[in-house]
């Protein structure tokens, strides 16, 4: 009995063993089936997400193909182009532009000196037209006089002067506006200290200095020490230039330049027209960040930008060959007939001719054309004869008579004076190619007067053919 049970048990346990081992198998291998599942669930999924990645990217890159060929084709509407570009970015269509009206525009220089008075050293009238990629800078002498009585004329009515007494800009706009009838509603002032940075920030402007400047001014901590000729100007001695009018000894700027105020502002247009030059070169696109910093921080303008961003996308078309500079014509009556007080008179009837020539003739002339001549060369059709030329006699002799005695002669040889006024004064006779009149012609007026410097100022805009300027040399 004792054998048979204790064989039982053994069979008992032996059974139990293997059916625990059956157990362990089953377990081991659902364990494994579930492994293949899971790693085969996880793969479909990964599947699943690449195609809907696959998906998905191909509906961005669609999208963006459509965006990117709108916005292409809106681009090339638009010009191409830088210009087209930015017009497309700021959400202009082809038409825009067209719709655009001239845009002018009173600028304010403005430094300090050491007593903290605000001194206006630059006042002009500036105007950019986007459809004729055309602009002009109209030069307010400092001195001009805003009153009513020049023999009572004090210090606070010259143009200058306005801005110190109220920091108001709309005083000078108003003046402004008095003086050319130009219904001016926007200004820009800059602050010396901007000015300097901004030709530091552009790697300084190369400038082919007039003459030698040699000036000191305690009062405003102003020291001017120049050389003539061409170089490389920091923002130092770009201030230094631009505020010179004469030399410690009295010497200035020669007369055929335009001596004291008038050889300034034309020294402060032609080296402005240098910095829109450097800044608008393709390198300076990197350093906008900079040149905006500068503005933030010293430009003031009422200019708000809706207004601006109209007019961006098509300026940094601009050529500088494009601009016309000019000052507001007037005389200088001597000081017993002003109260002691030096101050520059416009000229009322001469304005009104400058500012509807410069700002409303300009932009109504045709363009120069070109035709073919009989043996098949391209000439220029803005070439004219003798009988057919039209000339301009404007008088810098300070003498009316030496006016009246230069159109008889011209008249006599067989020219018609279309024009004649007064210009500033002059020591040297100047004869003006305007439109590319032959070289003979030009040499025959010289003949005809007696005197003449011949001068290429070729201009699709002028109204003459030749522009005479006579000087204190014409007798």
């Amino acid at each position: 009995m004792d054998k048979k049970a204790s064989n039982k048990r053994i069979n008992s346990k032996t059974s139990s063993k293997n059916s625990n081992k059956k157990n362990q198998n089953k377990k081991v291998n659902n364990t494994k089936i579930n492994k293949k599942d899971i790693t085969g669930q996880k793969a479909r999924n990964k599947k699943k997400k690449r195609k809907i990645w696959k998906i998905v990217l191909l509906v961005i890159l669609l999208i963006l193909l459509i965006c990117g060929g709108v916005f292409a084709y809106r681009v090339y509407k638009n010009g191409w182009g830088l210009s087209g570009m930015l017009a497309t970015v700021v959400g202009h269509d082809e038409y825009t532009k067209k719709d655009l009206k001239e845009f002018r525009c009173l600028v304010l220089g403005i430094s300090t000196d050491e007593e903290g008075a605000l001194l206006t050293d630059t006042i002009m009238v500036a105007s950019y037209n986007p459809n004729t990629q055309k602009a002009t800078l109209l030069s307010i002498p400092r001195d001009t006089f805003t009153g009513k009585n020049t023999k009572k004329a004090v210090a606070s009515q010259k143009i200058n002067s306005l801005y110190s007494i109220n920091e108001d800009p709309q005083d000078v706009l108003d003046a402004v506006n008095d003086l050319t009838g130009l219904g001016l509603e926007y200004y820009v002032i800059v602050k010396t200290e901007g000015f300097i940075q901004l030709v530091d920030a552009i790697g300084g402007v190369t400038f082919n200095v007039p003459i030698d400047m040699d000036y000191d001014d305690t009062s405003q901590d102003l020291h001017i020490h120049l050389k003539a000729g061409e170089q490389l100007l920091d923002g130092d001695k770009a201030e230094q230039l631009v505020r010179f009018r004469h030399n410690n000894d009295g010497t200035t700027y020669p007369e055929e330049y335009g001596d004291n105020d008038l050889g300034r502002m034309r020294t402060q247009r032609e080296f402005m027209m240098a910095v829109l030059k450097q800044t608008a070169k393709v390198e300076n696109i990197f350093k906008l960040g900079e040149i905006l910093d500068v503005a933030e921080q010293n430009v003031t303008t009422n200019i708000n930008f809706d207004v601006a961003k109209d007019y961006i996308p098509y300026i940094v078309e601009f050529n500088t060959e494009n601009l016309l500079t000019a000052t507001l014509p007037g005389t200088t009556p001597p000081w017993d007939e002003t109260n002691g007080v030096s101050i520059f008179v416009a000229d009322e009837n001469e304005t009104e001719k400058m500012v509807q020539e410069l700002f409303y003739d300009r932009d109504l002339e045709q363009e120069q054309t070109e035709g073919t001549s009989e043996d098949g060369n391209t000439v220029d059709t803005n070439t004219v004869s003798k009988a057919d030329v039209t000339i301009e006699v404007l008088n810098g002799s300070g003498n009316s008579e030496k006016l009246n005695q230069a159109i008889k002669e011209l008249e006599g040889a067989g020219y018609e004076v279309t024009r004649k006024g007064v210009t500033n004064s002059t020591s040297k006779t100047t004869i003006i190619n305007k439109q590319n009149v032959a070289d003979t012609i030009l040499t025959n007026l010289e003949q005809v007067l007696g005197i003449g410097e011949i001068s290429d100022g070729t201009s699709s805009s002028s109204k003459v053919d030749i522009t005479i300027v006579l000087g204190k040399d014409y007798v």
